[in-house]
């Protein structure tokens, strides 16, 4: 059940395969039933981190102490986040070696109350294939899949005028002549 509906009155519907949690009239989780037929085992705790991002951003800065925004290495050793999509994973990887990774993961993982999930894992996926796994490159993406704008430039089409009558032709000897001269200049 989501974090914020905690001490709440809420309706349990139990049905042959899933649980669902109602509050206020309004479905605000479901769980696949896991029913075990032997009495022997331990039972099992199903956790869905969804649920707990919800603590970072209706909780705030007067947040308790279980709160993901005063302890956000939760998200590193926190049994519901055990479960996160490989790519959230793979971002976490690359955002916890930095200072204040935590905090950072928890901006990202948040998006997810905000936007579509899908389109969050499309954003950090660009941004892992991009090589820059941070939370501005994350939410820059994002809101260009979102706002669906053109990230790629229009082909120009230049007129006659402005055609090249021979393609320019790399030269490095100019480049290895400043370098041998000594001289300092600068590119203008």
């Amino acid at each position: 059940m989501p974090a914020s509906f905690a001490n709440r009155r809420v309706s349990l519907h139990v049905y042959p395969e899933r649980l669902v949690v109602v509050a206020e009239g309004q479905a605000i989780c479901a769980h696949d039933r896991i029913i075990e037929r032997s009495h022997h085992k331990p039972g099992r705790v199903i956790y869905d981190w969804r649920h707990y991002l919800a603590l970072a951003i209706f909780l705030g800065p007067m947040a308790d102490k279980g709160s993901l925004q005063r302890k956000p290495g939760a998200l590193r050793n926190g049994a519901p986040f055990a479960e996160m999509p490989d790519a959230f994973r793979r971002v976490q990887d690359h955002v916890l070696r930095k200072e204040r990774g935590d905090r950072e993961m928890v901006d990202i993982l948040s998006l997810v109350l905000h936007h579509d999930e899908d389109a969050v894992l499309c954003a950090v996926e660009l941004a892992l294939d991009a090589g820059v796994p941070t939370k501005t490159h994350v939410l820059n993406l994002l809101h260009r899949l979102i706002d669906k704008k053109q990230t790629e430039h229009p082909e120009v089409d230049p007129p006659e005028a402005l055609a090249l009558d021979t393609a320019p032709k790399a030269n490095v000897d100019r480049y290895d002549d400043l370098r041998q001269t000594g001289e300092k200049r600068h590119a203008s």
